[in-house]
Formats: structure tokens, sequence, C-alpha cells
């Protein structure tokens, strides 16, 4: 059962401001980047999910794995009846695991690309005819107003991907006392963190042979023409992934391939061959520190599952209140 609002869309929306602010604030400064969460619109979208699929990404196998073998355990922990709230739901390809495996109340898939997210929904409504899903299209890096409909059920976050990888450790924790925020106390999420290891798997993982994680990230700049009316040089840019072992992550780079410039809402950039526009963060994390970041958000973990080879792991937390004393 999927409950949708009708829409009309028309064939030139006008720009997001908070797209536009995003970009300008983020190629003023020094050195330049653009947050990750813009990359997703419907072309974004559908790139990432042939990202998934890709022999040298792990992330997407792994954790799939890990669902289908534990999610029944989740259920067992969490109990019936909790609604399931998945942040950043793209396709909603992992989902099905769990919500075969804990008899949710309800589905809320949260997606910052409305038509993305429709169409999945609606491919999950069909998967699943009993079970009521709300759409909720919103930027989850905010707390998020929940259908009223599921307002007094108990509530499990679902944040797969490692997603929590592409923030900083300070919007991270920021992220995860949100999400409280929006779940409430009482609330469980189960979470997907990648874990750190080797540089000869992770760069691959992100810079694959076929070039479709280069396409990803120029889709990137493609939109921003298309929806700032832009006269970014696209052509002039490359991909690059790099590790970071300082901060232990990935960091995804636009390179200029040449002295260039352009011109965004009458605002003039530019940049010499070498510069770089950073777009994205995937931070790895070890099973002690990812258990120091749940905790600094708010969340006690209770369970962790990883894999047989240490790649990835999936945590159980519950929000709890905040203890008095030690």
């Amino acid at each position: 059962m999927l409950l949708l609002d009708d829409e009309t869309h028309g064939d030139a929306p006008p720009a997001d401001p908070a797209f536009l602010s995003d970009v300008l604030a983020g190629l003023a400064q020094s050195p330049k980047a653009i947050p990750a969460r813009w990359f997703y619109d419907h072309r974004g979208s559908e790139l990432f999910e042939q990202i998934t699929d890709l022999p040298e990404y792990y992330p997407t196998r792994v954790e799939t794995g890990l669902l289908e073998r534990h999610s029944p355990e989740v259920g067992e922990i969490a109990g019936a009846g909790r609604a399931v709230v998945e942040f950043g739901s793209g396709s909603s390809v992992k989902t099905p695991h769990l919500l075969r495996a804990i008899a949710p109340s309800a589905y809320v898939p949260i997606d910052i690309s409305g038509d993305f997210l429709r169409e999945s929904a609606a491919g999950l409504g069909q998967a699943f005819p009993g079970l009521p899903i709300f759409p909720v299209e919103a930027n989850f890096m905010q707390t998020v107003a929940l259908p009223a409909e599921i307002a007094d059920a108990p509530k499990l976050g679902f944040f797969p991907g490692s997603t929590i990888g592409n923030l900083v450790p300070r919007s991270a924790v920021d992220l995860l006392r949100g999400m409280i925020e929006t779940l409430g106390l009482g609330a469980m999420l189960l979470i997907g963190m990648d874990r750190v290891k080797s540089e000869n798997v992770l760069v691959p993982a992100y810079d694959d042979a076929a070039g479709v994680t280069a396409e990803f990230n120029l889709n990137l700049l493609r939109r921003i023409n298309r929806e700032l009316g832009a006269d970014v040089p696209v052509d002039l840019f490359r991909h690059q992934a790099r590790w970071n072992d300082l901060w232990a992550r990935i960091e995804m780079h636009l390179v200029a391939s040449a002295d260039l410039s352009f011109t965004i809402a009458g605002r003039r950039f530019a940049m010499q061959a070498g510069d770089t526009i950073h777009t994205e963060n995937s931070h790895k994390y070890d099973p002690r520190s990812a258990r120091a970041l749940l905790a600094a958000g708010g969340w006690t973990p209770i369970r962790e599952w990883p894999d047989a080879d240490g790649m990835f792991s999936l945590f159980l937390a519950e929000a709890r209140p905040e203890p008095v004393a030690p």
C-alpha cells in the first residue's frame, strides 16, 4: 500500500536555492568543495545504482550479505511493529531483506531525489502490498517531520551503505543526533559502516575501470550547468579518487586539466591546472572508532555484525536518555 500525494511537474523547475547556495559557497572557499548530497539528481541516483553492481565496489555486496544473514536477529532484538525509517533510501534495494524479517508496521523512505524516491517506493509497494509506505522527499541532514500516521509507532532507523562515512566526524555526530530528534528516544538504528582496509582495495572501489564512478562525479558539474544555468567546461575536468591516511578516508575530487574559468549565477570562478573541487569523502572506521562515533551521536551500540573478512560492519544501536552521571 503506497501513499503518495499527486504532483505536477513543470518542464523546467526553478533552481533549488539550497543547491545554488551550497555551490556558490563551496566554490568560493579554498580549497573548493561541494557537498556530496548534490550528486543525487535522477541521473546521479541511476549512476550510483550502477556503481553498486561494479566488481570493484564491494560495500553493497558485503552489506547485502550481512542483511540477509542477520536481519532476523535484528527483528528479534527490535521486536515486531516498528516503523522502519530509511535515511537516504535511494533505490531501497537492500530494504526488502530487512522488511521481510522484522514485521514492520510501516516503511518511510526519506530521500532528496524526489522522482527517484517515488519510483523506488512504488516498486516496494508492489513487493509489499499490505505495508503502508510513506515516501518523504527531504534532506535527511536536517530534522525530518515524519508522517502523522506513524507518530505513535516505535521506530527503527535504517542507514545502510556506509553513507555516514560521507560526513566529516563533526557532521556525522550532528546527523546522528538529528536522527534522534527525528525518531525519538527509544528508537533503534541499524547502520552500515565501512571498515579501514588496504588502499589497494579502497581506491579501485572509487575509481572503477569502466569509468562509472568518474561519470557519477562529473555528473555533478552537468547538473550545475543544467539547473543553475552555468557554463562549467565539464570536458576540462577529470575524476580522481585518493586515500587520505591521516583522516582514514577516500576522497573524490574533480581535477582541472587546464587553466579555466566559468560563471554561475553571475559569479565568475577561475581555476588553474591541477586545482580540484573536493566532492566527496568516504570515511572508514575500525570497530572502536565506529562505536565511539555512535556514542558521541547519542546512540548506545547494542550489537555489531561484521563479515568474515572484516570488510564491513552492521551496527544496531538504541537512543537512550543521556545519563546524569557516568
